[in-house]
């Protein structure tokens, strides 16, 4: 599906950002250095621009790439452990034509879904300071006000969660954020009609330690399904 104008402005701003200097050099450095596994890849090393559905109903808010995922990829959990967790519930749940995502030129084709994060660098031990997290937030902004057809947004993960609240505080929509709790599986309807929902990141952190599994992961993407729908 062709982009529109104003994602693709976007999106080449995106990667061409150099706002954040530790994270410039963070993944600039890991894309010289290459884990062994891939040490024949071409590193993307550039700040990760969102992918999907530019009709989306349904936004996925993420963290920040992984350094050997997509930071290696240049595509939103692409070609790590996280993407091989959640594509195969985005694929079951109709919202990916394929239940796997190694690289940009392997057919993946999301519909009615599009997946962004709080910050488009790799950050060091996938913590970005609130500076940088700051400094990305008119991009994800841009993509709010572009993305009009969305009326459900699920946060991977409490920062995920934390940017999207944080956004809405800026634009006026809600006048605070205690009444927003996050924890797995919650459900807000917030005052403009959207829905925003709950899950725990799909870090191997999570994944391999069974505090996210499978059955959890579907449940939040079954429901988004069916907020969309009725929405």
């Amino acid at each position: 599906m062709p982009l529109p104008v104003w994602l693709k402005v976007l999106n080449a701003e995106v990667v061409a950002c150099t706002r954040c200097p530790r994270l410039v050099e963070y993944r600039e450095r890991i894309a010289r250095e290459k884990r062994r596994a891939y040490r024949d890849h071409e590193y993307w090393g550039k700040p990760v621009p969102g992918f999907g559905d530019p009709h989306a109903r349904v936004l996925v808010l993420g963290l920040a790439p992984g350094a050997h995922g997509s930071n290696r990829t240049g595509r939103p959990f692409t070609g790590d452990a996280s993407g091989s967790f959640m594509y195969p519930v985005l694929h079951e749940t109709g919202f990916a034509s394929q239940p796997t995502a190694t690289d940009r030129s392997d057919g993946l084709v999301l519909h009615g879904l599009y997946i962004t994060a709080a910050a488009r660098c790799a950050p060091p031990d996938n913590k970005p300071l609130p500076e940088e997290l700051a400094n990305c937030a008119s991009y994800l902004e841009r993509e709010l006000e572009g993305l009009k057809d969305v009326r459900v947004i699920v946060a991977l993960g409490r920062i995920g969660f934390e940017a999207y609240l944080n956004c809405l505080l800026r634009r006026k929509t809600i006048s605070g954020k205690r009444q927003y709790e996050f924890r797995h599986g919650a459900e807000y309807v917030l005052p403009d009609g959207r829905v925003l929902l709950a899950s725990y990141h799909p870090s191997n952190q999570n994944t391999q330690t069974g505090k996210l599994t499978r059955a959890m992961f579907l449940g939040v993407f079954r429901e988004a399904r069916r907020l969309a729908v009725q929405a």
